[in-house]
């Protein structure tokens, strides 16, 4: 039997890990964990932030959604593991700047557009999320010219991290005509038998 446990739903940042380990092909226990269970002591002892995702391995639990990832392809390995200092030093990279440069916005839109009550949302704010993720975008787009991924020359963690993040977009419906090597890019990662059933779940 797995000791593996992921918690977290996976229309969340859980459907990270889950993703993670379809790709690598482990057993795991899911725990659809919403949000008012987060607060009780049950799942405090395992992540005292009260947040999701969280993975239980054995004695080990760790939290934050990259974390995990990196862990999973650290231990079992496979393609989607850093081969050298190089790619891990790339893959480390990708997975820390696309939390910092377009999670926060992406997550900005998505509130404005789906996730609150219309009354509640605010065209403004959401044109604004949008404009701020054009900087980062053109770096992304500048990162894969004459490349299919950004670590190595395969799909790798650092691809689902940072696809994973940016398949958001799709919700809101974000146009990647000024950045076709990003839309070329996303289709690949996105188009993965693993991510359809983490989504699907």
């Amino acid at each position: 039997m797995s000791t593996l446990t992921i918690y977290g739903a996976n229309a969340s940042r859980a459907m990270r890990a889950i993703w993670m380990a379809k790709e690598l092909g482990l057993e795991y226990e899911h725990v659809p964990t919403g949000t008012k269970d987060t607060k009780s002591p049950e799942f405090l002892a395992i992540n005292p932030n009260g947040r999701v995702p969280a993975l239980q391995d054995g004695d080990l639990c760790l939290w934050e959604s990259m974390a995990i990832n990196l862990y999973l392809a650290r231990k079992h390995g496979g393609d989607l593991a850093p081969k050298d200092v190089r790619e891990e030093g790339l893959t480390y990279q990708w997975s820390f700047w696309v939390v910092t440069e377009m999670e926060s916005a992406i997550l900005t839109a998505l509130m404005h557009t789906v996730l609150l009550p219309e009354e509640q949302r605010d065209s403004g704010r959401f044109d604004r999320a949008v404009a701020s993720l054009t900087p980062p975008l053109d770096v992304l787009d500048q990162a894969l010219e004459g490349r299919e991924y950004l670590a190595a020359d395969r799909f790798t963690v650092a691809d689902l991290n940072v696809a994973s993040v940016l398949g958001w977009t799709k919700i809101f419906r974000l146009d990647y005509t000024p950045w076709p090597n990003v839309d070329a890019w996303l289709a690949r990662c996105l188009g993965r038998p693993a991510y359809k059933e983490a989504r699907g779940g």
